[in-house]
């Protein structure tokens, strides 16, 4: 299939094919796995213009390789940005790209809510290095406007946030970071492309923990980074060869090649079984609360129906006897073959996909 048709197709079509001409790998349908560390090259001039930049090709896989070079480009599809890069874990991206784009003297304004290894780096690891690390309450877009000054980099949010699906109004917040000349960094884990595209709603960077959702089978852990072409060079050769050397191998890209197969598929189960769930949750006499974007009751359930194709497949919820009840909870789940929860589907309104 080519790559003309692939630009006109849709999204699961494109999560499948992008970039990739079967005949020009001998006919195979699965990309080749390229496990080659260097590169060979024609004559001694070739290699030099490569090393220089001057030319384009293969080097040495720490910065690039065939097989994570078609999962770059897949992935820059699908946000609809202009490049990508991958790395070996999520937490890799955040890394790579921040170490890139923040110096001594910057400001990151970071949302109050983030997972534990992105705060860690954050406030132990940035902020030793003489970066100022500013924690707000971002669902209130206001509360950036009154904060951001001219020494903020970077604004830098997770929406849905981890753990407790807290929603960032993502254009309204690159909005007001553009204006003030800071970059805006969202990390789109939870939702993956197929749900939101931040960068269509004016996010300057989007970032991945491909371990989750992207790779979908638990088998691989992986990350990625999507934005613009000219600074994700500068990541590729600073951030990532020389500031944390979190490179992703050949064969887990293909594996998140593979993962992506099914995104459509795994992910529209998933909101389903998460619907029902919650609506259940929400029923239960011993539940306190519920924290799931697809519920009426949501407190930000009309910017989740504006900014989310579909409200996702993670939940939040509280137990109306507390922590110990949590652990009676936790400890008494099991896995029962043959058995399934329905799961009633909610009218989303739909995401150009093109």
């Amino acid at each position: 299939m080519s790559n003309d048709k692939n630009s006109r197709a849709g999204f699961a079509t494109r999560a499948i094919h992008h970039a990739y001409d079967a005949y020009a790998g001998h006919g195979s349908l699965n990309p080749p796995v390229y496990l080659s560390s260097t590169y060979t090259f024609p004559t001694v001039e070739d290699g030099a213009a490569r090393f220089a930049g001057e030319q384009a090709g293969f080097v040495y896989s720490r910065v690039g390789n065939p097989t994570t070079a078609l999962l770059e480009a897949r992935l820059a599809e699908l946000e609809g940005g202009e490049a990508a890069l991958v790395t070996a874990s999520g937490q890799g991206a955040t890394t790579s790209l921040l170490w890139t784009l923040l110096a001594p003297g910057d400001e990151i304004i970071a949302d109050k809510t983030l997972y534990g290894c992105t705060f860690g780096y954050l406030n132990h690891g940035l902020a030793k290095f003489g970066v100022k690390v500013t924690h707000l309450d971002l669902t209130v877009p206001g509360n950036l406007e009154a904060a951001i000054n001219p020494a903020t980099r970077v604004v830098f949010f997770e929406s849905p946030a981890n753990p407790n699906m807290r929603l960032v109004d993502i254009a309204a917040v690159s909005a007001i970071a553009r204006r003030h000349g800071a970059l805006t960094v969202v990390d789109n884990t939870y939702c993956t492309p197929y749900l939101q595209r931040p960068i269509e709603l004016g996010a300057d960077f989007v970032l991945h923990s491909a371990t989750k959702y992207l790779g979908g089978h638990g088998d691989l852990i992986a990350g990625a980074i999507v934005g613009p072409a000219e600074t994700l060079t500068q990541v590729r050769f600073y951030g990532l060869k020389d500031m944390t050397g979190a490179v992703l191998s050949a064969q887990d890209a293909f594996l998140v090649l593979r993962g992506l197969k099914t995104l459509t598929l795994r992910m529209d189960r998933h909101c389903a079984n998460a619907q029902g769930v919650a609506e259940f949750l929400a029923a239960h006499p011993k539940v306190s609360a519920v924290h799931f974007p697809g519920l009426p009751g949501f407190p930000q359930y009309e910017l989740a129906q504006r900014q989310m194709a579909q409200p996702g497949g993670m939940i939040a919820f509280e137990l109306k006897d507390g922590i110990e009840a949590g652990r009676r909870f936790m400890n008494a789940l099991s896995c029962s073959p043959g058995r399934s929860a329905s799961a009633t589907r909610k009218a989303w309104p739909s995401i150009r996909r093109a």
